[in-house]
């Protein structure tokens, strides 16, 4: 693999949006502070969106006994959904690029250098991880949800002229600079059509997917999303794609 110096990446934020996952929080910190990355400094940034539960005090115990791993612990005083914390950590990322990480284990953090690869090599600026490439193990409990998101995507793409295959994903790697760019409003799942349309409108972007692995949860395991949050992304295609609001 030939790397040239302009396309390095220095340090690598890991914005970690969190809401009630006490059991798990701990877990992904654990896979990410194994992840090996070459020369690239890890930045972790958790941001707890009020979280009910033991989430708070999961994150500063594995902080404790964890100093190792740089971990910025942030909060919110009210629930305010997934994209406003991704704005809290995108505020305070000192990374040159940022990957957004799920709390829960359905994203297989040791897959970051899959992400990273294709920037390494100058093929991309933003990189999606697709849970629909690539042949890796999936397990799609919910063929409402992963026919949802091939719809959505589908829609996505009529409006940004981009042929991705999962626009939903939370795997998603940005240069820091051009994510700050971005005039992003959207609080909650609306992030992920919104940063979308917005990428895909700056001039001679480089896009690029990656296939990765996916582990769907269920319900009773604290998955979130649902039919209402899938009309929102319709409303923001709509908002962002056809519209193009700033």
């Amino acid at each position: 693999m030939t790397i040239n110096k302009k396309h390095m990446i220095k340090k690598l934020s890991i914005i970690i949006p969190v809401y009630n996952e006490e059991n798990t929080i701990h877990i992904i910190l654990e896979k990410i502070n194994d992840v090996e990355l070459t020369d690239i400094v890890k930045e972790v940034i958790v941001v707890n969106d009020c979280s009910q539960d033991n989430t708070k005090h999961a994150i500063e115990e594995y902080i404790v006994r964890n100093k190792e791993l740089p971990v910025l612990y942030l909060e919110h005083n009210k629930n305010k959904g997934k994209g406003a914390a991704i704005h809290t950590g995108l505020r305070n990322a000192t990374g040159d690029y940022l990957i957004i990480q799920d709390a829960d284990l359905e994203y297989d953090p040791s897959e970051y250098i899959d992400m990273i690869n294709p920037v390494l090599l100058g093929k991309a600026d933003v990189v999606y991880g697709s849970r629909y490439l690539g042949g890796k193990p999936n397990r799609h409990l919910f063929f409402g949800h992963s026919m949802g998101n091939k719809v959505l995507t589908l829609l996505s793409n009529l409006f940004t002229s981009h042929q991705l295959t999962d626009m939903e994903t939370c795997y998603k790697l940005f240069k820091t600079d051009i994510l700050r760019g971005l005039h992003l409003q959207e609080e909650r799942f609306g992030f992920e059509p919104e940063v979308t349309a917005k990428i895909c409108r700056i001039p001679k972007i480089k896009i690029q997917e990656v296939g990765i692995s996916y582990h769907s949860r269920t319900y009773s395991e604290g998955k979130k999303i649902g039919l209402k949050d899938g009309v929102r992304t319709i409303y923001c295609i709509l908002k962002y794609g056809f519209l193009k609001f700033n």
